[in-house]
């Protein structure tokens, strides 16, 4: 059973004092799966700069590399899901209306929509269906004598509006629409107010000023058909498991929906744990290598992986990066130690440039 250590801590006055001893009973080295013990936030007290969260949300970065948001108002996972099964489960003819031109050359969306991803049965990462919603409903229209080039034509592109569907079921489409946008302001708002605690935790102002503006997060609806072979490339190099999504570490803030299904893995003292679903309630929130760097690597970016599972596996991603203009070249200490990214780039749509074409050639 998973403690919401927010509440308890809201008893202590003040809570400086009572902290560490605190955390050492509730937080003890266990024998059996640790990830069991990772707090839960309450939404509320996350979203309304509860200052009692920010001890919680810092120890859990530190020790585990991620949290859990829960009981947040107005939000049932049992509805997404539904949802995300009927759109996944409609005729390709219908889908195809909303597929990345990579896949359909008749569409203009390069990012945002329908990516099949099924092309190589043999694939591991590949072969998942996905359809990515981001922050843009609609783009300020551009001249046809105004040609843009370089960063300026990847701004514009980055601001690609949302491709919703289109099926002749008109309660379905709307209701389809409303669902996913409403679930994303929940995970945008989580991923924001979860930097902002980190920011307050770490005295680091200038961490949060990256994350003013949001030209690119993304939230991916995902399906993993059940595989009906297996092949060599399933099989983690670590230890030998059958997976599903190879090892892996996030690069930026990462707000994860896995419903009740199990599978989702975290390493955690050079041992793969089977971290808790997040059932109908809740989020798991963890950060990525490049946003770790951009604190001089104080906090824990979690390697994790999902292992095979017999059935049709669902779960929705939600990506938040910082700005387009944003300094990832060094960290925001004192420090101002030089950060990986920062040996290629200096502002994240220069690294979100290689990340896209990246996304084209291995998930879409």
């Amino acid at each position: 059973m998973k403690l919401t250590l927010v509440l308890i801590l809201g008893l202590a006055v003040p809570a400086s004092a009572y902290l560490p001893s605190l955390l050492e009973k509730l937080w003890p080295s266990y024998e059996g799966n640790v990830f069991d013990e990772v707090p839960t936030i309450p939404y509320k007290d996350l979203v309304t700069d509860n200052l009692y969260v920010d001890p919680s949300v810092l120890m859990a970065m530190k020790q585990f590399g991620f949290f859990y948001v829960g009981e947040v108002p107005g939000y049932n996972a049992s509805v997404e899901l539904d949802y995300l099964q009927q759109f996944f489960n409609l005729p390709e003819e219908l889908k195809a209306g909303t597929e990345i031109r990579r896949h359909n050359p008749a569409n203009k969306n390069a990012y945002r929509g329908y990516c099949p991803g099924l092309d190589d049965v043999d694939a591991t990462l590949q072969y998942k269906n996905l359809f990515n919603i981001g922050p843009h409903e609609t783009r300020a229209p551009i001249s046809e004598d105004n040609i843009l080039t370089g960063m300026d034509k990847l701004r514009y592109d980055i601001h690609e509006p949302n491709v919703w569907p289109q099926t002749g079921d008109c309660a379905f489409d709307k209701e389809f629409k409303e669902i996913f946008q409403k679930g994303f302001e929940f995970r945008q708002t989580i991923a924001r107010k979860f930097v902002q605690s980190i920011s307050r935790s770490l005295d680091l102002p200038k961490l949060n000023d990256l994350f003013q503006e949001d030209e690119f997060s993304a939230m991916g609806l995902r399906r993993y058909p059940k595989r009906d072979r297996i092949n060599t490339n399933m099989y983690s190099d670590f230890d030998g498991t059958l997976l599903r999504e190879l090892e892996h570490i996030d690069s930026t803030v990462t707000v994860l929906t896995t419903f009740d299904n199990g599978g989702l893995q975290g390493l955690y003292k050079n041992q793969y744990r089977n971290m808790p679903a997040t059932g109908a309630n809740s989020f798991v929130v963890m950060i990525g290598k490049l946003v770790d760097d951009l604190v001089d690597n104080q906090l824990f970016s979690v390697k994790h992986r999902v292992i095979e599972t017999p059935f049709d596996r669902h779960s929705i991603t939600y990506f938040l990066g910082p700005q387009f203009d944003a300094d990832i070249s060094r960290s925001v200490t004192e420090e101002r130690r030089l950060t990986e990214a920062g040996r290629k780039y200096t502002i994240f749509g220069e690294w979100i440039k290689d990340y896209l074409g990246a996304i084209e050639l291995f998930y879409y």
